[in-house]
């Protein structure tokens, strides 16, 4: 990896204890976003456009898999018609809704969004940042 990376983050896990159902899930999900499955093992199946990023497995410790209160996923979008194909496909898959498309107020002018929870009540979140529209003063 390059040092003009824009993200700090390597990867993220999560857990299911419906590991089959789970990855059905974001194999629909992730592809409005250009992610697809990179690595597969007995358990545990990685997504991303260029490297595994993104995790979904059986807890390691082989106990039950529990979401995390104030935890959430953020996926980014290369435009707001992504966000929305997300959404859409997020419900169609099971998602419960847990705030529409739209801009946040309290997130500033460049951000439009959305929110669910997925089969197993993990907070995911899918953005896109407009920077045309960031001010000077961020």
């Amino acid at each position: 990896m390059s040092d003009d990376m824009p993200s700090i983050i390597s990867h993220v896990s999560i857990g299911t204890n419906q590991f089959e159902q789970a990855v059905s899930f974001y194999d629909k999900v992730l592809e409005p976003l250009g992610c697809k499955r990179m690595m597969e093992y007995p358990g545990a199946v990685a997504y991303g456009k260029q490297f595994p990023e993104f995790w979904v497995q059986t807890p390691i410790d082989g106990k039950t898999a529990t979401i995390g209160n104030g935890t959430h996923i953020g996926f980014l979008a290369p435009s707001k018609q992504v966000v929305d194909a997300f959404f859409q496909a997020a419900l169609a898959a099971g998602a419960k809704e847990e705030g529409a498309p739209g801009p946040r107020q309290d997130y500033g002018e460049p951000y439009y969004g959305c929110f669910v929870r997925d089969l197993d009540g993990h907070k995911i979140e899918v953005h896109f940042w407009d920077v045309s529209l960031m001010s000077q003063n961020m």
